[in-house]
C-alpha cells in the first residue's frame, strides 16, 4: 500500500465548504511549487451543525474520493476543518496509515503566547466546541489561562454565501455575548477563530475586538506542518496548479476563491 502514494504529486485539502480556502491559502504561500485539489463538500455543509457521526462519514467519503480517483489522487491530505478534524482525523490516519494526514484545531497554545490578560476568547463551531478531541486540548491548558467558548450558529455558512449583512450581524451578537475586549485586567485580549471560514470575516471581526486585541488562526502553523510531513516535495522548477471541486454549487466557491485568493479557475461538480 505505502507504494500507492509515491507516486501521487499534489496535496488534498477538504472542508465542509470555502472557508479552507484560508488554510489553501496559507499552503500555497508556504509551498509554492507543489499542486493542489481543494473539495469542498457543499453539499453536506455546514458540518459544524451536524452530529460527530454525520461529520465522521462525510470526512471518509471526500478522503476515499479523493485516494480512489485517479483525478485527484494525493500525496498528503490536509484536512481544512476544525470540526472534520475533530471528529475523523484519529480513524482517517487509522484507515490510511500510509499517507500523511494534517489536521487543524483551535489555536489554543499560541494565543496563550501572546495574551497579557490570560484571558482568550474562542470562536468556533458548536460541533467543534462539543467534541472530544477540543475538550480534551482545553483541559490540557486550563491552568494557564481563562477560555471564554462562544458558539457561533449560522456564521460560517453566512460567510460561505457572502452575506455580509448576516456576517456583521453575527459577528456584532457573538462577540458582545463573550464579554468585555481590551488590554486591561479581566478582558479578553486574543480572540481564537477556530473555524476555517472566520478568517474571512477578519475585517468585521477585528474593530469589535479592538486595535489592541490579537486574532490567531492555524493557516501558518498547518502550512508549515504540511511541509515538514511532505515526502515527495516538489522541485522548485516545478509549476504549480490548483483544482478545485465541489459536492455543492460550483459557482459559491468559484467566486470564493476569485474573492479571497484571486484564484480564477473553473470548479468541477463531484456527486458521491
Amino acid at each position: 500500500m505505502a507504494e500507492r502514494y509515491q507516486v501521487k504529486h499534489s496535496i488534498g485539502v477538504f472542508d465542509s465548504g470555502a472557508g479552507g480556502l484560508s488554510i489553501l491559502k496559507a499552503l500555497r504561500a508556504e509551498l509554492l511549487h507543489e499542486n493542489f485539489i481543494y473539495v469542498a463538500d457543499s453539499g453536506f455543509a455546514p458540518y459544524g451543525e451536524r452530529d460527530a457521526g454525520f461529520v465522521l462519514a462525510r470526512a471518509r467519503a471526500v478522503s476515499q474520493h479523493m485516494l480512489d480517483a485517479p483525478h485527484l489522487a494525493v500525496q498528503a491530505l490536509v484536512i481544512a476543518c476544525n470540526t472534520a478534524t475533530a471528529a475523523a482525523i484519529h480513524l482517517l490516519r487509522k484507515d490510511h496509515p500510509e499517507l500523511p494526514i494534517i489536521g487543524v484545531e483551535p489555536a489554543l497554545k499560541p494565543a496563550i503566547a501572546l495574551s497579557q490578560t490570560r484571558r482568550i476568547g474562542v470562536m468556533a463551531t458548536r460541533g467543534t466546541l462539543n467534541s472530544q478531541k477540543f475538550r480534551a486540548l482545553l483541559a490540557g491548558v486550563a491552568d494557564q489561562a481563562q477560555f471564554v467558548c462562544q458558539p457561533c450558529d449560522g456564521l460560517a455558512d453566512a460567510i460561505e454565501r457572502d452575506d455580509v449583512e448576516k456576517i456583521i450581524g453575527l459577528c456584532h451578537q457573538y462577540t458582545g455575548e463573550m464579554g468585555q475586549f481590551g488590554g486591561q485586567a479581566g478582558a479578553i485580549d486574543t480572540l481564537i477563530l477556530g473555524c476555517t471560514h472566520y478568517p474571512f470575516a477578519r475585517q468585521h471581526l477585528q474593530p469589535l475586538g479592538g486595535p489592541g486585541v490579537r486574532l490567531v488562526d492555524t493557516g501558518g502553523p498547518v502550512a508549515r506542518q504540511t511541509r515538514r510531513m511532505l515526502t515527495n516535495p516538489a522541485l522548485a522548477a516545478t509549476p504549480s496548479q490548483c483544482r478545485l471541486f465541489s459536492t455543492g454549487d460550483p459557482q459559491l466557491l468559484q467566486s470564493a476563491a476569485k474573492r479571497w485568493l484571486g484564484l480564477d479557475v473553473p470548479v468541477q461538480r463531484l456527486q458521491f
